[in-house]
């Protein structure tokens, strides 16, 4: 049940925008909670990089006197990976195209977070 609500979060939210290509959402943990991804990806090694990266994120955000973090943005060659919390105990990653626009992308993972949050 819980499963099903949380794909059908993510399936309206990689089809708000052309630009995002994948999602997931993970526990804090690092574990897979529903996805998107593609194929070629391992689910488990996205869910622990994903957990990690904003693990680390957050402890940086403290430490360099940033506030609460809000999001972690990487950006590569082939385009960007942004995570953010959903609630305490969840984490959403998005995949998005290397022409995204990005304040669009935000928007639009800000309002799935609020309604994965809700969920868990």
């Amino acid at each position: 049940m819980r499963e099903d609500m949380l794909a059908s979060i993510l399936s309206d939210l990689n089809g708000s925008s052309a630009d995002i290509e994948a999602s997931a959402v993970i526990s804090t943990d690092g574990l897979i909670m529903a996805s998107l991804l593609p194929a070629n990806l391992d689910e488990d090694r996205v869910g622990a990089m994903s957990a990690a990266m904003l693990s680390l994120g957050d402890r940086t955000a403290s430490e360099l006197t940033r506030g609460s973090l809000e999001m972690v943005l990487i950006k590569g060659s082939q385009g960007y990976v942004v995570m953010t919390h959903a609630g305490e105990e969840a984490v959403v990653s998005v995949q998005a195209k290397s022409t995204a626009k990005l304040g669009l992308v935000f928007l639009d993972i800000k309002r799935a977070a609020e309604a994965i949050s809700k969920v868990i």
